[in-house]
């Protein structure tokens, strides 16, 4: 090549270079038509937004939808007390109505499922159906606010070896953390700890830690195309190799436990604990009113919770058994009169899903009413 064709052509790079520095973004050189002296072919360029410009629009389009999941396993302990037994994953929310795709291994042998969304409001949830061959799980928030941010999904078959992603979860606890790395590697088999041979997935060595699972792989883009779940290690922690399920295939799983969900007839759901009281345990413990149901406890996030209504909080021994008194007394829903546990149960069954009810309860000798849309569960 001659001389004045090599200063033409770092003429080009440095215009491009110093255009795209000025702005601050990354820029790599692109010429449309190369210049007549110049006969080798060069790279069309692309100028986009800085990495870090990148990471934080993917981050803010997905992170709303990303939930800290809380399972509770009751154990019994040496003396059969009940212990439970806490651990924490991530999930994403797929649907307006409180579906939330993570892994079976967050949620597997859980009595208790509990979902914090990026609000830091918790909602009690269900499990709705479980893979483990695939560490898929659907559980689904009961009476989700109306606000939900549904994750945008993307399409893995897309994905190339080198493409950057994000992985957003709670690792250690820590909520909706990001991290970046790229695409390491596609279609990589590992075993997993139930035994099987999971299959296609992703690797990366953006950091995964202990809590990131069920969490979201997310492209450049902002879009779901991964659900973290498994690192390689031999600390623990993350030395740089995770793996995450193709979205394609966690959709095609997650679509059919949700449908058959849908299937199912749901049945009224107020959300309380409660006991009876009788006219014995009113004058022992000297009750304002001689019949109905006494709340024990109320379900965060429940409709009962949403009307106002409370629990009790000191514990009395009677007859031998501990209970949580204090709590409202239910007399009245819709002004059909409610004169125990037994009964209360019986009204709920008998209305409908969304359906709106009048309850009246007893507050420190108060008459009360509240109204409280009834949720559904199955």
């Amino acid at each position: 090549m001659k001389p004045n064709k090599v200063v033409k052509l770092l003429s080009y790079m440095l215009v491009a270079l110093v255009a795209g520095a000025a702005g601050g973004y990354l820029a790599t050189l692109s010429l449309e038509k190369p210049a007549p002296e110049v006969e080798t072919k060069y790279t069309v360029i692309n100028i986009t937004g800085s990495i870090e410009d990148v990471v934080n629009l993917a981050y803010n389009r997905v992170s709303p939808s990303v939930v800290h999941i809380t399972s509770t396993v009751l154990r019994r302990g040496f003396f059969f007390e009940v212990i439970p037994q806490r651990g924490t994953g991530s999930g994403i929310v797929v649907t307006k109505d409180g579906y939330v795709l993570t892994n079976n291994h967050v949620i597997e042998n859980a009595d208790e499922i509990e979902v914090t969304l990026s609000s830091g409001e918790s909602y009690e949830a269900e499990l709705i159906g479980s893979d483990p061959a695939n560490d898929i799980a659907v559980i689904k928030i009961l009476n989700p606010p109306e606000n939900l941010e549904v994750a945008p999904l993307g399409d893995s078959s897309t994905l190339r070896v080198g493409d950057l992603v994000i992985a957003i979860g709670n690792p250690f606890g820590l909520d909706r953390t990001a991290t970046m790395g790229i695409v390491s590697s596609l279609n990589r088999s590992i075993r997993s700890e139930h035994g099987y041979i999971m299959e296609g997935l992703i690797q990366t060595d953006a950091s995964i830690n202990p809590g990131n699972s069920g969490g979201p792989l997310v492209n450049s883009r902002g879009e779901v195309i991964g659900i973290n779940t498994a690192i390689l290690t031999t600390s623990g922690g993350s030395i740089g190799i995770g793996f995450a399920i193709p979205i394609n295939k966690a959709k095609v799983i997650m679509e059919r436990m949700i449908q058959e969900d849908r299937e199912i007839k749901r049945r009224p759901w107020l959300g309380i604990t409660g006991i009876t009281v009788t006219e014995e345990l009113a004058r022992v413990l000297n009750l304002p009113v001689k019949e109905g149901a006494m709340v024990v406890e109320v379900v965060p996030g429940s409709p009962a919770d949403k009307a106002g209504l409370r629990g009790g909080e000191v514990q009395v021994i009677y007859r031998g058994y501990i209970l949580t008194i204090g709590g409202d007394i239910i007399v009245e829903i819709d002004g059909e009169k409610v004169a125990s546990m037994e009964e209360l149960v019986e009204i709920i069954s008998s209305k409908q899903v969304g359906q709106e009810i009048e309850i009246t309860f007893v507050r420190g000798g108060e008459v009360m009413t509240t109204r409280a849309k009834l949720g559904g569960r199955k």
